[in-house]
């Protein structure tokens, strides 16, 4: 997900895509812990994504 996609969405719907998104990376790290994980770069770009919204919201807390 791009930043410039993130900073479309209200800070609500970046809220529940972080809460949706944080489910989909603890099912593929317990996928990867039973080793039935297909996509291993799946992990590091979900997490990436995580720091992306959190980022946007942080910056609109700021320059409230």
């Amino acid at each position: 997900m791009k930043t410039s996609e993130i900073r479309k969405m209200t800070t609500e719907e970046i809220e529940a895509k972080i809460k949706e998104t944080k489910e989909e990376l603890w099912n593929l790290r317990f996928s990867a812990s039973t080793g039935q994980l297909e996509k291993p770069h799946r992990i590091k770009s979900l997490r990436h994504d995580i720091a992306r919204m959190k980022t946007v919201l942080n910056e609109r807390k700021v320059s409230e």
